[in-house]
């Protein structure tokens, strides 16, 4: 059991530690939308609109692409427990897109809606980075499991049973 325990608190750091890098590369990737104060309120510019779609649609590359390496990093490395593992990489998938999203955001400059209050018009102020919506949280998962299942599926090789009537993968020879 202690293997176990072993192998899956390293899949599950290895994505908390992807989904903080993952963030940090949206981040340096990412254009800030631009906009100005007007009427204690902000406001998208015209400059400014692709870019606010634009960190929302980098998010999901990121990662998507960032679960599609982890996910197919951490099954290779774990070769047994395939559903100990595809558990683990669920859970840490999700927690590594959450956490890409705080990095991310916290990296960026602040929210420039609660601050507009009191400002002079036409102030200049970029936009924060966020995602927009809940459904762009499933593409590191997505990528993650998608990765995983193919590993387990494509390179495991052929199973047999052992007289102890469990499945075990062939022995290399």
């Amino acid at each position: 059991m202690g293997r176990r325990l072993a192998r899956l608190l390293v899949v599950l750091v290895a994505f908390a530690v992807s989904g903080v890098l993952a963030g940090v590369v949206w981040h340096a990737l990412w254009t800030p939308p631009s906009g100005v104060y007007y009427h204690d309120e902000w406001v998208i510019d015209a400059a400014g609109a692709p870019q606010d779609v634009g960190g929302t649609a980098l998010y999901v590359v990121v990662g998507l692409v960032a679960g599609l390496v982890v996910g197919f990093a951490v099954t290779l490395t774990s070769r047994r427990d395939e559903m100990l593992v595809l558990a683990a990489v669920a859970v840490g998938s999700g927690v590594a897109g959450a956490l890409m999203a705080i990095t991310g955001h916290a990296l960026g400059p602040p929210d420039p809606r609660p601050l507009a209050a009191g400002q002079k018009d036409f102030t200049a102020a970029d936009a924060d980075l966020r995602v927009e919506g809940t459904s762009p949280y499933v593409a590191y998962p997505a990528g993650a499991l998608s990765a995983a299942t193919a590993s387990f599926l494509l390179l495991n090789g052929p199973r047999r049973r052992d007289p102890e009537n469990r499945f075990e993968a062939e022995p290399d020879e």
